[in-house]
């Protein structure tokens, strides 16, 4: 099982959010506003100082590692416009899962 941790523009939640309902075996996403900062690149001939944070979007999704892969194409289709700032995705290992309402555990609690 993977765990994708995704920052992305406001505006472009929803359309993860259709991107994310449009894939077969994803059974849900979380959604927070949530705000931060970068460092810019370093490629910058100036260096961006940001004070102060941005708003951005965090989005979590707990994956089969079979779907884990068209999760994070799809999150980053639908959040690419090409402009600094769009974001970035993090996909980590989860040990293990355990639905709480019907003890389920593993790939069936997800």
């Amino acid at each position: 099982m993977k765990l994708v941790i995704t920052f992305i523009q406001p505006f472009m939640a929803q359309q993860v959010i259709q991107a994310l309902h449009a894939l077969p075996g994803v059974s849900g996403a979380s959604f927070t506003e949530v705000r931060g900062f970068g460092r810019g690149r370093d490629d910058v001939a100036v260096p961006e100082v940001l004070y102060g944070a941005a708003k951005r979007v965090r989005v979590e999704v707990a994956a089969r590692d079979d779907v884990s892969v068209s999760v994070v194409d799809a999150i980053r289709r639908a959040a690419h416009t090409g402009n600094r700032g769009d974001g970035k995705i993090f996909v980590s290992h989860i040990e293990t899962a355990i639905r709480i309402s019907s003890g389920d555990e593993g790939d069936a609690a997800i």
